[in-house]
């Protein structure tokens, strides 16, 4: 059984003054297995940082439903979430706005045992220098405010804040992409870490590949409100199968792809969507260097693709994209490609 789990949700802005409603979530589905990490990826717009908060339940869904542990919760109003929400926790693209500037790191941590109703006594301090500690922050000064630390060390009090209540799943949105480089690096270690020591589960999403295919079981792809390809992260970042897919790979090529002498970036066309104004059919096809006359006039089903595990939502695959997906997932590797 799944333990967070999105039954076609949406989820339809109306606009002030008259101006046309924006569906930014159009009929997804998506389930997270226990002590599985499912990596959420697309560009900037996508509709992905409002399904992290559908799958919250920070907002309600338009349409669908949102289950959690099999227990359906899309109706469930805030104090009937509470006890869920033990068990459901998150973590935010900019930790200094997810903080309270105005509390010290103390009152910041001791915050869910207090919404909780979580009474640790002359045991709290204890308890959260052991998170902190757990997170590799020993001996840091709780009496400091936020403003006091770097981002790095932020998104780890903000990591260890998540885990206080010793949830079974957090949803993280773009964890690290406020971050430098190498401070990346060590936070995607950290939640590998702690996925291993505790066996927590994890919905992260992220514009960066590369970042999703490092921590990912499983990767799905978003473009304009919509899922467009999934499957397991070997699949996805080997031999994606969708076009967006592989644009989205060859747009950060690897060092080994960049030294391949048949190495070509697969580049979009067109503008950036609009989504208030969804294109007929495919949502990709004026993007998309191989759409035909099918992708301008009907929506392609997500539909499993035999022999690959992956689902896709393409006219053309994989029959006309297999072997361009082939050759980024090799180029990726450092393997030869086609001349």
């Amino acid at each position: 059984m799944a333990l967070l789990e999105l039954d076609a949700v949406s989820k339809t802005f109306s606009q002030r003054h008259g101006g046309r409603a924006v569906q930014a979530v159009a009929g997804v589905s998506l389930a997270v297995g226990k002590g599985e990490t499912l990596g959420l990826v697309g560009e900037s717009g996508c509709g992905k940082s409002t399904l992290a908060r559908l799958a919250l339940k920070l907002v309600d869904v338009t349409d669908g439903r949102v289950r959690f542990d099999g227990v359906d919760v899309t109706g469930f109003a805030s104090r009937r979430m509470l006890p869920i929400r033990r068990r459901l926790q998150a973590v935010f693209q900019d930790p200094l706005a997810s903080l309270n500037a105005r509390m010290t790191i103390a009152e910041v941590m001791r915050e869910p045992f207090d919404t909780h109703g979580v009474k640790l006594g002359a045991e709290l301090e204890t308890r959260i220098r052991e998170l902190l500690s757990f997170v590799g922050l020993e001996n840091i000064g709780i009496r400091k405010l936020p403003g006091q630390f770097s981002g790095g060390q932020l998104q780890r009090i903000a990591i260890a804040r998540a885990l206080a209540l010793e949830p079974e799943i957090i949803v993280a949105d773009e964890p690290t992409s406020a971050l430098d480089p190498s401070i990346q690096a060590q936070i995607v270690n950290l939640m590998l870490q702690i996925q291993r020591k505790r066996g927590i589960s994890y919905l992260i999403i992220s514009h960066d590949l590369d970042v999703i295919g490092h921590v990912a079981d499983r990767i799905a792809v978003m473009y304009l409100g919509i899922i467009i390809e999934q499957g397991t992260a070997d699949a996805i970042m080997q031999r994606p199968l969708h076009p967006y897919t592989q644009a989205l790979l060859s747009a950060a090529p690897t060092l080994a792809a960049r030294r391949q002498v048949g190495w070509k970036r697969i580049m979009l066309t067109g503008d950036p969507p609009n989504p208030a104004d969804v294109p007929s059919g495919c949502r990709f096809h004026p993007r998309c260097h191989l759409a035909r006359d099918i992708c301008r006039e009907k929506v392609p089903p997500l539909r499993a693709t035999p022999g690959t595990g992956q689902m896709v939502a393409c006219h053309l695959a994989p029959d006309e994209t297999a072997q361009a997906g082939a050759e980024v997932g090799r180029a990726r590797r450092g393997l030869a490609v086609a001349s």
